[in-house]
């Protein structure tokens, strides 16, 4: 009889770089403008959909944020750590690039330790390199696509019955001998109503089950700033030529034609969940208008007779009118928009593909939703887009003080990143070379040696043809000096806020100049590595309430404890896999 109480699966989330306690290195502002360090201890929400997927078919599945507890816990022994988990299969995501170097050396730790455990790897960055990656020594498996719940329980199907992995879908694998097989990439679901993605109630029934908040925790600031998540959709309608998202790249990486999206109701759904133990925002990953004008429609409807308390960001792929916001507004009593413009030249906005309107439409939209009683808007520029210039770059920050002036001091946020440190595979802009960009890494080889390079030009993995790379650093903290110096003059940002931001700057110009056989103090990399686009809490969003346990939640918590029961009894007679999805599967 198997063990009904032992995990079948353990879901390990890796820091950036496995190493970073003792490597200093000068990363830069790569995850200024991400919830997360530069270590990226935030995990794929996609793990959560996994593992409550999972459990619904019986298995046990645990999620273990180990970026996260090694960021919080300085003297945290990994090994030892590692070496207590007891699991037939311990599952690693490489989802973005900048988690290779990671995601491999917590892979090799993990075969070390558990010579006989499988080591599974998923994600788009990884469903981009399969055949490479499964090369590793350290790797038994890699899943391939964006919807990967079915294909793991296929997996884990396989393994329990020690059938053959031929007919396991979307599945890269090896045989005894080291050659690698892979299946073909056929579950591609057309609907993601099938599942729960984020699964809040994975999350909050594992809190109890697996007795830790820790190991589920996002981000390192989460509990003082939460923040939680609607996805809309897997896959996008736009083909931006920098986003490992777009719709070529999903295409090429996940053979997805078009998105797959959640319903309105799921999502309404999700709202409430959210609403029952938290008044933090909710950020919805998408244009809410992706999807049709039909699903919008009955979304805010929705939205309208819930009237959550929580601030609800939208973001915007295209201009909005009077009418739009009039829902909006209706609907959220608190809310706000994002809108990721990347540059004031509508020129190089084009040749990107994001937001190819005039700058007239996209002025329109944002004094409409201020109008319409949006507390925010929020504009994001970047460094390093396709055949953009230092003097094109040096354009944003006059273009994001005219934007300012639109609306009253503080509604309007302009903020500024680099594209970095890695073009993201599949991209337009890593596989066109048309579009200007130069790359320095090609293999995932390439990009784990690139990860551990001392300063932060050193790690892009590109130049374009207009700026080399220490070109690119140099606009990015002149740009950000002289966005730092607008928002101060126009009343955004405290001095100490501004002068925060100067003094990083300024440790972090002196980095750049630096030789590199003179090592610089692990204190002063720290300084660089963050704040240096914008201070600290300026992306943030006001939190009321953090928490709150309802009648809502209880009963949630309660469901969840009598489904537990069901769960553990089918396990102690071997009763597994009672909801497989494989008549999802889209025809490809």
């Amino acid at each position: 009889m198997r063990n009904p109480f032992r995990r079948d699966l353990v879901l390990i989330h890796p820091p950036a770089i496995y190493d970073f306690r003792s490597r200093s290195a000068f990363r830069g502002p790569v995850a200024d403008a991400v919830p997360s360090t530069s270590l990226f201890e935030m995990y794929p929400i996609g793990m959560t959909s996994i593992a409550a997927f999972l459990e619904r078919n019986h298995y046990n599945v645990q999620i273990l944020n180990l970026a996260y507890r090694m960021l919080h816990e300085p003297s945290l022994d990994v090994p030892a750590w590692l070496a207590a988990i007891d699991a037939p299969v311990i599952g690693l995501d490489l989802h973005w690039l900048p988690h290779v170097q990671g995601t491999l050396a917590v892979a090799a730790l993990v075969k070390t330790l558990h010579p006989s455990t499988k080591v599974l790897i998923g994600g788009l960055s990884a469903s981009y390199y399969h055949e490479e990656l499964v090369r590793h020594p350290a790797v038994d498996f890699v899943i391939r696509g964006d919807s990967t719940e079915e294909p793991v329980r296929q997996l884990l199907q396989a393994l329990r019955e020690t059938s053959p992995f031929d007919a396991v879908e979307n599945l890269t694998w090896k045989r005894a001998d080291g050659s690698v097989v892979v299946n073909p990439l056929t579950f591609v679901p057309e609907t993601l109503d099938y599942v729960d993605v984020p699964a809040y109630d994975y999350v909050l029934r594992s809190v109890f089950k697996y007795g830790s908040l820790d190991n589920l925790m996002p981000t390192l600031e989460w509990l003082r700033q939460p923040i939680t998540l609607l996805l809309s959709a897997r896959g996008c309608a736009l083909d931006c030529a920098i986003c490992g998202g777009s719709r070529s790249a999903y295409r090429r990486i996940c053979n997805r034609k078009r998105p797959a999206f959640r319903s309105a109701d799921k999502l309404a759904e999700d709202v409430r969940r959210i609403a029952s133990f938290t008044d933090a925002p909710i950020f919805m990953v998408h244009d809410p208008r992706m999807a049709g004008m039909r699903s919008t429609a009955r979304f805010f409807s929705l939205l309208e007779e819930i009237q959550p308390r929580n601030e609800l960001i939208f973001e915007l792929y295209a201009p909005a009118d009077d009418q739009f916001f009039e829902v909006v507004a209706r609907s959220a009593p608190a809310w706000s928009i994002e809108i990721t413009l990347e540059s004031p030249d509508e020129q190089l906005r084009r040749l990107n593909g994001k937001l190819p309107f005039p700058n007239e439409a996209i002025e329109h939209t944002i004094t409409s939703a201020l109008r319409r009683g949006c507390r925010t808007v929020d504009v994001f520029f970047m460094i390093g887009l396709p055949h953009q210039t230092y003097q094109a770059a040096l354009a944003i920050p006059d273009y994001c003080e005219h934007l300012i002036e639109l609306g009253d001091p503080g509604r309007i946020r302009p903020f500024v990143a680099p594209l970095g440190p890695f073009l993201d595979p599949g991209s337009r802009a890593f596989e066109e070379p048309a579009l200007g960009y130069h790359r320095f890494c090609s293999t995932l080889a390439d990009h784990r040696q690139a990860a551990l390079q001392p300063t932060w030009p050193q790690i892009l993995s590109y130049e374009t043809d207009g700026m080399t790379r220490e070109e690119i650093a140099g606009a990015t903290y002149d740009v950000a000096e002289r966005l730092n110096a607008i928002k101060r003059r126009r009343g955004l940002i405290d001095a100490a806020t501004a002068d925060g931001v100067t003094s990083r700057l300024h440790v972090a110009r002196q980095l750049l100049s630096m030789s590199t056989t003179a090592p610089p103090s692990h204190a002063a990399v720290e300084m660089a590595n963050h704040g240096t686009m914008f201070g600290d809490d300026e992306l943030k969003w006001p939190v009321g309430h953090r928490f709150r346990i309802g009648p809502a939640l209880l009963r949630s918590l309660a469901a969840g404890f009598a489904q537990e029961i069901g769960h553990t009894a089918s396990r102690m007679v071997g009763r597994y896999d009672t909801a497989a999805l494989r008549k999802l599967k889209s025809e490809v």
